[in-house]
């Protein structure tokens, strides 16, 4: 009988007429002929039109057109997503920002430096994907020193750029932070229009930790027993970045640039404010921001336990000091994985700030 294979129309026009013909010999008629269901898969393929050679280069055209266009799409694709994550290259770097910038500005209609992201990456994601760290920064540290009288120019040589972490016992200096700063300071500073209560600005983190609030206002709106740690309230802990510049400027007249940093260091505009009860504080994390930061701890005491990152795992050791009030310690959170626990019975109040 017929087979389905055929190669062109042509052919199959070719092969019909032939089989018609013999069929009829036989003495099949026309009815009988036509009830033949590979009969009618072969009249039907016979009647359909050959391509011609120029439809033919045409699609393969359009095909290979199409076939770039998802590879360089897919491949823009990936340098936004994953070019953060890439060795830091300076080339790579200024080439990863040029595309997002484009793709931002001329795609998107937005401006790269204050729109959010509209989904957050996950931790786990995050710290998968983070750039592998040089264990020379961590080989040889054994302990986190606590120093005093530090010179601008050993913290440079020695800390401020290498991600060595170090605790510096007199870095407050003439701070009257100690003396004002308290739950209250901050519920007062902040007015009922403040941006940093709803975290409704791109420069506005709120960190509810292991508590279930879900704003900086929920927290000033807690009961006087909870906030002022009586007994029996349940405890808390949360962290923020002040965006409210206003409420810097009050917030900046307590502290200033710890000592230790070199004068052509510039901090950042932003300060982080970190706050709760005892037995309660941050869990092991690595953070996502650019810069090595300070943080002073302001009142409590904080126990912080840094771990290297897993690729250093054989090489480094884990690290862990304790914080007292007047202290200062410097680390870079981006490449040593760290966690914090508040000690004692006083409530821990900590700020800090990155720098370059």
């Amino acid at each position: 009988m017929v087979t389905p294979s055929i190669s062109s129309a042509m052919d199959a026009r070719k092969r019909f007429s032939e089989i018609h013909r013999r069929l009829q010999e036989l003495g099949a008629s026309e009815v009988q002929i036509a009830q033949l269901a590979s009969f009618k898969e072969l009249q039907t393929l016979g009647q359909t039109k050959p391509s011609s050679r120029i439809v033919k280069i045409l699609c393969a055209v359009m095909y290979l057109i199409v076939a770039i266009a998802v590879l360089l799409g897919y491949a823009a694709f990936m340098l936004l997503l994953v070019g953060q994550y890439l060795p830091e290259v300076p080339r790579i770097a200024q080439a990863h920002r040029s595309l997002s910038e484009i793709w931002m500005k001329s795609f998107m209609d937005k401006d790269i430096e204050t729109e959010t992201c509209l989904v957050d990456v996950p931790e786990l994601l995050q710290d998968l994907f983070r750039p592998p760290v040089n264990c020379s920064i961590c080989r040889d540290v054994g302990d986190i020193r606590k120093l005093s009288g530090l010179t601008q120019e050993e913290f440079e040589r020695v800390y401020a750029y290498t991600a060595r972490p170090v605790v510096v016992m007199d870095g407050m200096g003439n701070w009257t932070a100690p003396n004002f700063l308290s739950f209250e300071f901050f519920k007062d500073i902040y007015n009922e229009e403040s941006p940093v209560l709803e975290s409704n600005s791109p420069d506005c983190q709120f960190f509810p930790y292991k508590t279930k609030f879900d704003s900086l206002k929920e927290v000033f709106e807690m009961a006087p027993e909870r906030a002022n740690l009586s007994d029996g309230s349940a405890p808390w802990y949360i962290g923020w970045s002040n965006c409210d510049s206003t409420a810097a400027n009050t917030l900046r007249q307590h502290y200033h640039r710890p000592y230790f940093l070199p004068p052509e260091s510039e901090s950042s505009k932003t300060d982080w404010i970190f706050m709760g009860s005892p037995g309660y504080g941050a869990h092991m994390h690595i953070d996502d921001v650019e810069l090595p930061s300070w943080q002073a701890q302001i009142k409590g005491h904080k126990r912080w336990t840094l771990e290297p990152p897993p690729e250093c795992y054989l090489e480094c050791q884990i690290l862990e000091v304790e914080v007292h009030p007047g202290e200062i310690i410097v680390l870079d959170t981006n490449k040593w994985f760290h966690q914090t626990l508040i000690i004692g019975d006083e409530m821990s109040i900590t700020i800090g700030s990155e720098f370059d």
